[in-house]
């Protein structure tokens, strides 16, 4: 006999963006379940580099300073010559970090290393994975999701007002769906093995027959752990050989050296390099988040990084809309997202066949600082801004001095589920906090002083405007101070309400 439960939304698939989601929904008190397939957690390194803006989401959710500790920067590249010679390069482009961006290169976190860090911060919130259980089947109407699933007490029956497919590039819920997935495939066969291995430094990235993609070779330390990371293109028809021997041939072969050695094969995998998007992000009260809406080469580090991106852009608006925002509120998630994702499939490809003809460089689009949502339905301005800081960008950090003296910076006023209003130089409590909403006064005598006026320099706000923040950290609105009724419509519409409204 099979169990019926409710919850308020079903995350299929404990990848990266199942448990960003997951984390998302937790600090905001939705009820949810997230189910894993997989008996146990994901064991390899697949996706591995931690960019920028990723960064600073993980600031957000409180994890950024284990992830750095239990990783670290990527090395330099290594590229050997044909006679055993080398020339040591940077893999991306050399980046100081400024006040408004605190983060300027990627960090190399193995994927299984991520994941543990997310289901820990996850356990903290009072949440888990239930892994090993699978979805059998679903079907929606207008107030929620019916899903069947089998785990290891048996089959359940779950009514979820909302279901997530974080279920990877062959998504059983996206197929269900029958949404298109369309693309093609790169005709690169390639595979990828975290080993114990012998005879090279841990300190380069180790590139054997750059741009020859017969006889290329990667082979990289992965920060934090004792493994190495073999990459490599193989025949499109060949069997890869996936054992310590097979891969012990294979370096042989290819680079010409003995004295490099597979000791363990830790995990492998041997894949098909494919560039597709599902032709819809939404259907019904059904969401696709990462490689399930979009799979890519690896060129870039771009992919666990936008299944970040998705996730963390979707929980705060299904959490407002379990609170009774608009529901069109929910139609921005595809509006927003799917768009970032082409580019990166462009991107990625492009970074591909740079790669396939030798000295691959990464420059500051693989960062994702510079994403952005400027035609969003979300972004407003009144009156409409020429230049500078727009509605729809990311929301810049800064510097800045409490009243009482102690530095600070904006990212630690924004770190939370809540929206930010940023009040500059204006008198008065214009408009009031709310469950939801922090409200800050800038000024020299505001209990937020722009000491380094680094605010200034990134906002460029003039005296008696207001910045709001969305929850993900982009600028939502800049308004005049005074236009209070323009900005309750606003706040109102994305679930924020004052709190008389709150108590009817």
């Amino acid at each position: 006999m099979a169990n019926h439960s409710t919850t308020d939304v079903l995350i299929c698939g404990a990848g990266a963006a199942g448990l960003t989601l997951a984390i998302e929904l937790a600090r905001r008190g939705v009820a949810f379940r997230l189910i894993e397939k997989m008996s146990r957690p994901f064991p390899g390194s697949r996706g591995k580099g931690i960019q920028p803006r990723t960064q600073e989401i993980f600031e957000d959710l409180g994890i950024l300073d284990r992830a750095v500790a239990a990783g670290g920067l990527y090395p330099r590249q290594r590229i050997y010559r044909d006679d055993g010679s080398y020339l040591d390069t940077d893999m991306a482009e050399d980046a100081d970090p400024t006040p408004a961006e605190p983060y300027h290169l990627p960090l190399m976190v193995p994927q299984f290393v991520t994941e543990r860090i997310m289901r820990e911060r996850l356990n903290e919130l009072g949440h888990r994975v239930e892994f090993g259980c699978e979805l059998l089947g679903f079907e929606q109407d207008g107030s929620g999701v019916i899903a069947r699933f089998a785990g290891p007490n048996g089959e359940e029956t779950l009514h979820a007002r909302y279901l997530v497919g974080a279920d990877g590039g062959r998504s059983f819920v996206r197929k269900t769906l029958g949404v298109d997935f369309p693309g093609k495939t790169l005709g690169v066969h390639a595979l990828v093995a975290d080993v114990v291995l012998t005879g090279l430094a841990p300190d380069a990235w180790h590139q054997f027959n750059d741009g020859d993609m017969e006889r290329m070779v990667a082979i990289c330390s992965l920060a934090g752990t004792d493994l190495f990371q073999i990459q490599a293109p193989i025949p499109p028809d060949a069997q890869a050989d996936l054992s310590a021997d097979g891969l012990n041939a294979l370096i042989a072969g290819r680079t010409g050296r003995a004295d490099i050695i597979v000791r363990s094969v830790s995990w492998a995998s041997d894949y098909q390099m494919n560039a597709r998007l599902a032709e819809r992000y939404r259907v019904g009260r059904v969401f696709l988040v990462g490689d399930a809406a979009h799979v890519h080469p690896p060129t870039g580090g771009q992919g666990l990084n936008t299944s970040v991106q998705d996730a963390y852009n979707l929980g705060w608006k299904l959490a407002a809309s379990l609170r009774g925002a608009r529901e069109d509120l929910l139609d921005s998630y595809e509006v927003e997202r799917r768009p970032v994702a082409e580019a990166m499939l462009g991107l990625s490809t492009r970074l591909l066949d740079a790669q396939k003809q030798g000295g691959m460089r990464r420059g500051r689009e693989v960062r994702q600082l510079d994403i952005g949502y400027p035609g969003s339905p979300l972004a407003k301005e009144l009156p409409e801004r020429k230049g500078g800081l727009r509605a729809g960008d990311r929301a810049p950090d800064a510097p800045i001095r409490g009243a009482a003296g102690q530095p600070a910076r904006l990212f630690q006023l924004f770190q939370g589920p809540h929206w930010t209003l940023l009040v500059h130089e204006a008198d008065g409590a214009l408009i009031e906090a709310r469950p939801g909403l922090h409200v800050h006064h800038v000024g020299a005598q505001s209990e937020v002083v722009d000491a380094w006026e680094h605010i200034r320099d990134a906002y460029a706000l003039a005296p008696g405007e207001c910045v709001l923040i969305r929850p993900d950290g982009y600028v939502g609105a800049i308004l005049n101070a005074d236009q209070t009724a323009e900005l309750e419509v606003y706040l109102a519409r994305m679930g924020v309400a004052r709190l008389e409204e709150e108590s009817k």
